[in-house]
């Protein structure tokens, strides 16, 4: 199988999510292997939709541990509750930054990195992966990212 993304021109963002989507969920459908999946997936989202940086977080113990990613050299660990990634594992919910410079406790892992949108990934309760996607434009997710992304984490929560 050709691991080749037909990538939409549109510059209307629900038009490059609509026309991914399907092809992120056929990429990882016969591929068992999680990290493998995880990796396309970020290139998948960076490349189509332009992020600065895409990348997930494992849960280990009390800290999230960097995976697979996409972009400029990351935060390698990041606790719970702390910064935007650890926030949204605590509190178990999508979280959309338009200014990571107002988000009380953000971690700069880029200075960089202006806007963010953070995504639990849930399995039997309990969040094991957090999906973090990053932009170097302030303002820059709104409400076609989340509920695209969040058609993305579902694929993965079938995968997990």
């Amino acid at each position: 199988m050709a691991e080749d993304l037909v990538i939409s021109d549109s510059r209307d963002k629900a038009e490059r999510y609509r026309i991914m989507i399907p092809q992120v969920a056929s990429l990882v459908k016969d591929e068992g292997d999680l990290i493998a999946n995880l990796a396309n997936i970020a290139a998948a989202l960076r490349e189509t939709m332009n992020f600065f940086w895409v990348g997930f977080y494992f849960v280990k113990g009390s800290e999230l541990v960097l995976g697979p990613f996409q972009g400029p050299v990351a935060c390698t660990r990041i606790a719970y509750g702390k910064g935007v990634c650890g926030t949204a594992w605590k509190l178990k919910e999508a979280i959309l930054v338009p200014d990571v410079d107002k988000f009380p406790g953000h971690i700069a892992c880029s200075s960089l990195a202006r806007s963010e949108m953070v995504l639990p990934i849930i399995k039997d309760g309990e969040v094991v992966l957090i999906l973090d996607v990053d932009s170097d434009q302030l303002n820059d997710f709104n409400e076609t990212d989340k509920a695209a992304l969040m058609q993305i984490v579902r694929i993965i929560e079938k995968i997990i």
